[in-house]
């Protein structure tokens, strides 16, 4: 008989998240055979943002995530250039790159050592107290001495993270929710003083992803092999490109613009993205960002997600740090939940190692903004990256104000629904085919979710009616499992 399990809520980024697996014996294995990821609540800040001052973009849509807001400041910030016909100047495109730098850093150190590592390693007699118990504990989990090292550099990544988002802020003004971020570059004013305070903090950083970080990366891909033919998903993978290197928005880019369609690499169109909405809580259908509306539905027949589904030319694709590496020939081993922990860890390298060099190209003194009029009328989009992915800002201006406002998340990418012709969401394909070895402790398949880097932070809290038959329903923590 076929059981559900229901793990909710498993993550807290632009809303919480809830995934449905249904698990069957397959073979004489009981696998995943279906997959549905629902996210249950609400955003609504493309509404928000009508009729306000286009200005105010780059601040409202930092408020959408805390964890890497830079990144919705910085998508603003690129949209609104392109309406005003501006550019940031050197200061101000290096500058930037440095904030969102050190939150990508910052994001990519919290996800391995506080949201994801821990499904992997027996804390039981190291940690036996809250938040660290009630928790899954399966046999396969990695205890002794590598056990003891990645929760002693749980802590010290605390530390870490706390640096890189004083190092952000040095340029950023904040952190999170930067205040510099505006069309035409950063207001902030590089000096000696700034640049010494901001590379002190980036030495201790590279010391960290190098001595520790990857390291313990590789510890875990060593206990946990079987991992790197886990999870593959739909197999093909977008990047919008990040890190400007020229003033230019289509310029060269530290990490690339590109799209690689099962195994193959291709250019990336704009206009070949689309959002379905068959089977989320909104009317509208089929429409590009561009065009698109959020007019929610909570009683559609057949919706299950608050997410829409946007796809490359009809075909769900996944957004993150193994698609960026791997579109920017870096990464190209394979696609799996190792492969995306692997390669995030190999990236907040790259980025840290770029850090160092865009410091030197600083001119202290000068400017990192340029002011140009706000037009009357522009419709606009503004594309980057966020830690987690593929982030696209579009927009229409009318009379000076916004008359419309779309968001496309890498959330919205990786944890989508099924789209019009059915076909699942990124996510949901990772987690159909995953073996699972007791019902009761479904650690494998939040080892596929976390391996997205969904930024859980929950408590974990479990509850399993008696009967078999009937859903198997969990709460997902952040910290715990």
């Amino acid at each position: 008989m076929a059981t559900v399990i229901k793990l909710d809520p498993v993550t807290r980024i632009e809303g919480h998240l809830k995934i449905e697996v249904t698990i069957d014996t397959v073979g004489g294995v009981q696998k995943v055979i279906d997959a549905k990821s629902t996210g249950t609540m609400f955003r609504g800040f493309e509404q928000i943002l009508v009729g306000r001052d286009p200005k105010d973009a780059p601040l409202y849509t930092q408020r959408i995530c805390g964890v890497c807001p830079v990144s919705h400041g910085l998508a603003a910030s690129l949209n609104l250039e392109t309406a005003f016909g501006v550019a940031a100047p050197l200061n101000g495109r290096v500058m930037r790159n440095l904030v969102l730098g050190a939150n990508f850093v910052q994001s990519h150190i919290l996800h391995f050592y506080h949201l994801a590592a821990l499904d992997y390693i027996n804390t039981t007699g190291i940690l036996d107290m809250a938040p660290w118990s009630p928790r899954y504990v399966t046999p396969d989990m990695v205890g002794g001495a590598t056990a003891t090292a990645l929760v002693n550099h749980y802590v010290t990544a605390l530390s870490m993270r706390r640096k890189a988002h004083q190092m952000g802020a040095i340029f950023g003004g904040k952190l999170p929710c930067v205040a510099t971020f505006v069309p035409g570059g950063c207001t902030e004013t590089p000096t000696t003083t700034k640049i010494t305070a901001f590379r002190t903090l980036l030495t201790e950083l590279r010391n960290f992803i190098n001595n520790t970080y990857i390291p313990d990366v590789n510890a875990v891909a060593g206990a946990f092999p079987s991992y790197y033919n886990i999870g593959k998903g739909c197999g093909n993978l977008i990047a919008y490109g990040v890190f400007d290197l020229e003033s230019n928005q289509a310029g060269q880019k530290l990490l690339r613009r590109g799209i690689n369609t099962a195994g193959v690499a291709g250019t990336l169109d704009v206009n070949q993205i689309t959002e379905y909405v068959k089977y989320s809580w909104f009317n509208d259908a089929n429409l590009k960002p561009a065009s698109g509306t959020t007019t929610p539905n909570a009683t559609k027949a057949g919706a299950y997600s608050w997410i829409k589904a946007p796809r490359y030319a009809a075909k769900a694709y996944e957004a993150g740090p193994l698609a960026r590496m791997y579109v920017n020939g870096d990464y190209t081993r394979g696609i799996s939940v190792l492969d995306r922990i692997a390669a995030r860890a190999l990236e907040a390298k790259k980025v840290a190692d770029a850090m160092d060099g865009w410091l030197n190209q600083l001119v202290t003194g000068s400017t990192g903004y340029t002011y140009k009029a706000m037009p009357a009328a522009a419709t606009s989009y503004g594309l980057t990256e966020a830690p987690r992915g593929a982030l696209g800002h579009w927009s229409t201006i009318s009379s000076s104000l916004l008359s419309r406002y779309q968001v496309v998340t890498p959330t919205a990418w990786n944890a989508s629904p099924r789209d019009d012709a059915n076909v699942p969401g990124p996510m949901e394909q990772a987690l159909i085919g995953t073996a699972v070895a007791n019902l009761n402790q479904p650690i494998e398949v939040l080892r596929v979710i976390h391996s997205f880097d969904p930024c859980l932070s929950c408590a974990v809290h479990m509850i399993r009616p008696d009967s078999k038959a009937d859903p198997v329903v969990i709460n997902v923590p952040a910290a715990a499992i």
